[in-house]
């Protein structure tokens, strides 16, 4: 799924009331929060969807594939993503694409 796409699907659960060039803004704004506050080292955790953190990464010695020769990866902060379980469930179980104003998973399932 593309950015637009997401823009798209955002604007379609919203409703008419708001256009999609507004809630392009408001992913934007919600992209952007994202960034400034791993940017500062901090975590964010959205319950049910997952949480994003900074972790480090120790100093290293690595092999340049083409050559094999050693090289020294320096230490870095990398930023991670780790989905909650349910994320997961609903990732494993397959759920199919949610209609406005209808659960995820619903749709063709018993």
């Amino acid at each position: 799924m593309t950015k637009a796409e997401l823009v798209e699907q955002v604007a379609d659960a919203v409703g008419p009331g708001v256009t999609k060039r507004e809630c392009g803004l408001m992913v934007d704004a919600f992209l952007d929060a994202v960034k400034e506050a791993l940017a500062r080292g901090d975590g964010i955790e959205l319950r049910g969807f997952g949480t994003f953190k900074v972790r480090h990464r120790k100093a290293r010695t690595g092999r340049n594939p083409r050559t094999g020769e050693a090289v020294e990866v320096p230490a870095r902060d990398v930023p991670v993503f780790k989905p909650s379980r349910h994320l997961c469930g609903r990732v494993e179980r397959g759920y199919g694409v949610a209609v406005a104003g209808e659960p995820l998973g619903t749709i063709g399932r018993p």
